[in-house]
């Protein structure tokens, strides 16, 4: 389930005159303009983002084909019992694979290189770590660079489409050695995504250990940091509260209620932690990670220090349907389709298709939720 293979409905703020905006052609793209205005639309300005994904292939936990009505029943089924632990449409917010990268999870390692001012460690990373199911081209080039560290040789063979890891290349065939500019070669937004990415690892931690010690993540407990759920299903972190025996049922009433949420760590130089069972949960889950002690200061690229925030424990969904899908017309499947599973994979050719519709907050995975319903192999999503 990747956005390259996704039908989707962006909305932008262009600086420009409408007829040059109506004049520009992209592949595969349809532009309408709606209007103008005077404000600009920034990263996570919606209130949310609606999805139908399609589920092909249905099948048993042995890889068996199941048909419409059992697959719709196991899905209710899911849903049921993930109501009965969380509440009505509710669901725990994993930070989802794509985060990390789903088969070559390199994105937060190099942030982990990042915060410790180890560039060349973090350019090294990037191009040369191996990942699952990698294409030849792409895995014998990762292997070169990791064996020569040849700049100029893996850029003889670097596959057309590793077009960040041929920035670095580029740039250090400019200026070698210098792999802080190698680094700042890949884009801003990816620069940060490794911080994120590095921070959303503990958070994951974190969910992990509370539910395996059996503690609520929609119901806070004693030291628990709570903070008011707004409608389109963002916290208001600068209002948040610790849970004391003189708030605690009060916080409850309202976390039941859908106005406060219980909030897990996305650490930082200067974020707040739980006290209490929750709070050691938390440092636990930093511990794992190899965060405890961790500056997230980046004095060489200030714009990457990160004060760390929190994040909801469990987040709604709304408007969820699923209905029995059409099967495709015959000739317009993938090739990976026409190859059948493979080894370690768990969908059947024979299987039912489902259709499900859902609207989910900003921030929130389509992948984790489809998770909870699908329980597949990762590179299934």
């Amino acid at each position: 389930m990747k956005d390259k293979r996704a039908v989707t409905t962006q909305t932008l703020v262009v600086d420009a005159p409408q007829s040059k905006v109506e004049r520009v052609e992209i592949p595969d793209t349809s532009i309408e303009v709606l209007g103008r205005t005077h404000q600009k639309i920034g990263m996570s300005d919606h209130d949310g983002n609606r999805f139908t994904i399609t589920v092909r292939g249905c099948c048993d936990s042995d890889g068996s084909p199941i048909d419409g009505k059992e697959a719709m029943r196991r899905v209710r089924e899911l849903l049921s019992g993930m109501s009965e632990r969380l509440g009505a449409d509710a669901f725990p917010n994993w930070i989802g694979p794509q985060r990390f990268g789903a088969t070559r999870p390199v994105t937060p390692e190099v942030g982990r290189a990042v915060i410790e001012g180890d560039f060349e460690r973090a350019c090294d990373l990037y191009l040369g770590m191996p990942g699952a199911n990698s294409a030849d081209d792409v895995a014998a080039f990762r292997e070169m660079w990791r064996e020569t560290q040849d700049s100029k040789g893996c850029l003889e063979v670097i596959p057309k489409h590793l077009g960040y890891e041929r920035g670095i290349l580029e740039s250090l065939m400019k200026r070698p050695d210098d792999w802080l500019a190698a680094y700042k070669s890949l884009p801003p937004s990816l620069q940060l995504l490794t911080i994120h990415s590095l921070q959303s690892l503990t958070f994951n931690h974190a969910l992990s250990g509370r539910l395996a010690r059996g503690l609520s993540i929609v119901e806070p407990a004693l030291g628990d940091l709570v903070a008011p759920m707004q409608s389109n299903g963002r916290i208001d972190v600068s209002k948040m509260a610790e849970v004391s025996e003189s708030n605690l049922q009060r916080c409850r009433r309202n976390c039941r209620l859908g106005r406060l949420a219980v909030t897990g760590p996305l650490p930082g130089s200067s974020s707040a932690m739980a006290q209490g069972e929750p709070g050691e949960i938390e440092r636990q889950a930093l511990e794992d990670t190899d965060l405890e002690d961790a500056d997230w200061h980046v004095p060489r690229i200030p714009r990457l220090t990160s004060s760390g925030t929190r994040r909801p424990l469990a987040v709604p969904f709304r408007s969820f349907s699923v209905e029995e899908a059409p099967e495709l017309p015959e000739g317009s499947v993938s090739e990976r389709w026409d190859a059948g599973p493979s080894e370690g994979g768990l969908w059947h050719p024979d299987g039912a298709s489902l259709r499900m519709r859902f609207e989910l907050p900003p921030g929130t995975y389509a992948t984790v939720l489809m998770r909870e319903l699908m329980k597949s192999p990762l590179d299934h999503y």
